[in-house]
């Protein structure tokens, strides 16, 4: 079955079933993936694009696509978005969101209808070989790893000059999509990606996406979602950078499980492989 089946059209329940060694799995690999292909970011390539028209175009691009994500998210989720009213306590500053993997395309539009400004979101350079968006989301905000040493710098760099920019920045600490899972999984780095909020001072969201039965039958047994917003989370002056990436992490991740709970509908079974 084709990915992007797994999230546009309903599909029989014996199909429903992932099973994992590990919660570090990743059940949704692209070709290069599959095929263990390293992919790095093109020649040149800029985080922080210095053409006007280019900002221009990218704005623009980004309202489109903030509208368009509002249909999207309401008319076929029928998505609810709870607690964003607790964003206006980081007014006047920059800000990260953690949020759970659980839907490549709700994972794109969600964080931009949730926060109340222009959001930049983490991505693996393998994104934007995905035909269509892949090429788009440099526009859209999207701020691909770095591989080698420069271009590491690079996006440190980029990171840090939007956050001062009071910008949102976005990052899924779960790393890999399981789709419709009503959990949260730990975190594969840890709490290394909390060292932006910490070295900016910066307080950290969570944006937990919940799965519900729908009223009606139009989408088959396709989820409704329910998204929590919670925090702030800040870092605390008294606490050295590392004691507080660890205790942001802690935080946010038993922000996120305390609110994957009011999920009340698991359309996707995850079974852990039994070892032999």
């Amino acid at each position: 079955m084709a990915k992007a089946e797994l999230f546009q059209k309903d599909i029989p329940k014996d199909e429903r079933v992932f099973y994992y060694e590990s919660e570090e799995d990743d059940p949704i690999k692209t070709d290069e993936q599959e095929k263990k292909i390293e992919v790095g970011l093109p020649e040149g390539y800029e985080f922080m694009p210095k053409n006007p028209f280019v900002k221009m175009y990218s704005a623009a691009l980004f309202r489109i696509f903030k509208l368009f994500g509002q249909y999207y998210e309401k008319g076929y989720w029928q998505a609810k978005f709870y607690g964003r009213e607790k964003l206006k306590k980081a007014r006047g500053k920059g800000y990260v969101i953690y949020a759970n993997h659980t839907n490549p395309f709700h994972d794109v539009f969600g964080p931009a209808i949730a926060a109340d400004r222009r959001i930049f979101t983490i991505i693996s350079p393998v994104n934007l070989k995905v035909p269509g968006i892949g090429k788009l989301l440099p526009y859209l905000g999207g701020l691909p790893l770095g591989k080698t040493l420069d271009e590491k710098i690079a996006f440190n760099d980029a990171v840090d000059r939007r956050l001062n920019q009071k910008k949102c920045l976005v990052i899924y600490p779960e790393a890999h999509v399981w789709p419709y899972y009503t959990g949260v999984r730990k975190f594969p780095a840890g709490d290394k990606s909390f060292k932006y909020a910490v070295r900016n001072n910066l307080p950290v969201y969570t944006m937990t996406t919940t799965y519900h039965r729908r009223k009606d039958k139009k989408r088959g047994d396709l989820p409704r979602m329910d998204i929590y917003i919670d925090g702030p989370f800040w870092p605390d002056e008294k606490l050295s950078d590392e004691e507080n990436r660890a205790k942001l992490a802690e935080k946010a991740y038993e922000s996120m499980k305390k609110y994957a709970k009011k999920s009340t509908y698991e359309y996707f079974e995850y079974k852990k492989k039994e070892k032999k």
